[in-house]
């Protein structure tokens, strides 16, 4: 089976759910990762919990396509988190046909951290979902040891842990840690490239990784090092902002050229990576 390339979100955000759905379809990927809830508080936010116009127009270009939906995202689990609040939230993303739901742990209390999460388990599996937590480095679940961690005491069978490049590689996680982990938490991973000289402080980190990426191959990433430790099979999601870029570039063309990039390094891939 071919693998799995799915558009992220955040690779065009200025686009709508519907016409995120349109442009994947055009650029040539199989799926999508939808964005319901933002990720910060001045981020465009669309009404997309429960049965809204924008959710009706999402499911019929899925239908109308034969796009996928990979994950949603940014379910944030915080010190004050009601985990039965996700409800619509997963109800909604079954509807979308969603496997995966991104996760942010907020909470710099782990052993809260991982009860909720594996109530957020809980309560996801009966849609198909499949809770993955993204280690970030600003975040309380920093580092991917520390994902694998809480994953291992979550104790879920549907529990996931989420790989993303440039966060993998800016909390100091190196490609060697992958094979200590179970395959079967390694339900998707986020690729991108970015310089290999980290950024010096928390905002130079924050604007790199939320808007100016690097397409695959064009950075100092150890991409071949950590997807060829990954299954073959793993899906793969294509996050690359680059903002400035957007200035000019329409978002069909990113997501074409992000598409092409991320292709060449994967087949570029070591025989039985």
């Amino acid at each position: 089976m071919p693998r799995i390339v799915s558009l992220s979100a955040l690779t065009v955000l200025e686009l709508p759910p519907p016409a995120l759905v349109t442009c994947a379809a055009d650029a040539g990927y199989t799926h999508v990762g939808v964005r319901l809830i933002p990720a910060t508080p001045t981020e465009v936010s669309y009404a997309t919990i429960g049965d809204t116009p924008i959710i009706r127009d999402t499911l019929t270009r899925l239908a109308d396509t034969g796009i996928g939906v990979l994950d949603v995202e940014i379910l944030r689990l915080k010190p004050d988190t009601r985990v039965a609040d996700f409800a619509p939230v997963l109800e909604t993303a079954a509807r979308l046909g969603a496997r995966n739901a991104l996760v942010a742990g907020n909470d710099p209390d782990p052993a809260r951290f991982i009860d909720n999460f594996a109530a957020l388990c809980d309560l996801a599996a009966p849609y198909g979902i499949a809770p993955c937590v993204e280690p970030m480095p600003w975040t309380d679940v920093r580092s991917f040891a520390q994902g694998a961690e809480a994953v291992r005491q979550a104790a879920r069978p549907n529990a996931g842990l989420l790989i993303d490049a440039i966060h993998f590689d800016r909390a100091g996680s190196v490609a060697s840690e992958i094979s200590g982990v179970p395959a079967a938490w390694l339900r998707y991973a986020q690729i991108c490239d970015a310089p290999a000289e980290r950024p010096r402080d928390l905002d130079g980190l924050l604007f790199q990784a939320r808007a100016e990426r690097l397409l695959p191959g064009e950075g100092g990433l150890d991409l071949v090092g950590i997807f060829g430790a990954l299954p073959r099979d793993t899906p793969v999601s294509v996050e690359v902002p680059m903002e400035r870029l957007a200035k000019s570039v329409p978002a069909l063309e990113r997501a074409r050229r992000a598409l092409h990039a991320t292709q060449r390094l994967l087949h570029a891939l070591p025989a039985g990576a």
